[in-house]
């Protein structure tokens, strides 16, 4: 069995060829698209967050809306940058947007992907040391602060005289949602980066592309990847079962439109390139097929097989009807057919 999702990264745009023309657009649709795919009974509804770009941003009114239209699936992130975070305030909205769906929100946070602007996070007023260029240490200070606050344990020191009463002892950020610890994931992009997230006992979301080569193909990589971190959870003695999760692109033709949109086949091997000047990445490959030629693919996809959830990334723009479909045409002709359900 596998938890099947869809990840969306929110994309609006005035083009005629979209049905996604503003963030208005993109909101609503989300939540409309979440509704679709629990009816449909996929798991989980996992959107990206980018900043500065016409695309989803500012997650949580989004998660908190999801939360309240939704009953059964997941809600989560893939990822947050945890450069822009301030680390309490995101405590209580994560809580607050977790109760509201019930327990059901399940966090990724990481450094990020490339971004629209230089260094956007120092416009939210954030500074990395002069060490830390990219502000890889500042992402894992804020998510080190965010960590410790949303255990529930108190830590702030009450008002001798405040305009309510307190509770006894050391304050907390309200509200607190019970296990949110325990559904918070790291976007590793690494090896080395998975086995500090299982250090930390952060679940996985490994990322859709990879910042090292190893000359191997992407979803071996990956494998690796995914051993690496379990292997590392085990040696840090976490007594809960942690989660791993892979995005991919997947679509099954089983129609005119599908052809139409992803027939041509043009992207079916991984890509190397450079992420910026200075880094280098691997980037998995897409399928899309007939759904018994797909079958085949992805039962040699060793990362798909490796990962407890599969969240298939969704051309939000082609809207909610359309992206319905793709996923129910994985949940109804391939996921079966390779044991997921």
């Amino acid at each position: 069995m596998k938890k099947i999702g869809f990840l969306s990264f929110g994309h609006w745009s005035d083009s005629p060829y979209s049905q996604v023309r503003s963030g208005s657009d993109a909101l609503i649709q989300s939540i409309e698209l979440a509704e679709a795919v629990e009816d449909l009974g996929a798991d989980g509804a996992y959107f990206r967050v980018h900043h500065f770009a016409q695309q989803l941003a500012s997650p949580f009114p989004l998660l908190a809306a999801v939360g309240a239209r939704t009953r059964r699936i997941e809600i989560g992130t893939a990822v947050i940058d945890m450069r822009y975070e301030n680390p309490l305030y995101m405590a209580e909205d994560a809580g607050a947007a977790d109760l509201i769906a019930g327990g059901r929100l399940q966090l990724g946070i990481s450094r990020g992907s490339p971004e629209q602007v230089i260094d956007g996070f120092r416009y939210f007023g954030y500074q990395p040391g002069e060490d830390d260029p990219v502000g890889a240490n500042l992402a894992r200070q804020h998510t080190e602060v965010f960590l410790k606050v949303i255990t529930g344990a108190g830590f702030a020191e009450p008002n001798p005289t405040p305009m309510f009463p307190n509770p006894p002892g050391l304050l907390r950020p309200e509200p607190y949602a019970p296990g949110l610890r325990d559904r918070i994931w790291w976007g590793a992009g690494s090896r080395a980066t998975a086995e500090w997230a299982a250090q930390q006992g952060l679940n996985m979301m490994s990322s859709t592309l990879m910042t090292e080569d190893a000359g191997v193909p992407f979803h071996e990589l990956q494998a690796e990847q995914i051993r690496l971190f379990r292997e590392a959870w085990t040696a840090a003695g976490h007594q809960r079962e942690p989660r791993v999760s892979v995005s991919r692109s997947i679509f099954a033709l089983v129609d005119d439109r599908d052809r139409a949109y992803f027939g041509r086949g043009n992207q079916d091997t991984d890509k190397v390139g450079y992420i910026d000047p200075q880094t280098k990445a691997i980037f998995g490959r897409s399928y899309a097929a007939e759904p018994d030629v797909l079958v085949k693919q992805l039962a040699e996809d060793t990362a798909i097989q490796a990962a407890d959830t599969l969240l298939l990334t969704v051309p939000n723009q082609l809207g909610v009807e359309y992206n319905a479909h793709a996923v129910e045409s994985i949940l109804k002709y391939v996921a079966p057919e390779l044991g997921w359900r």
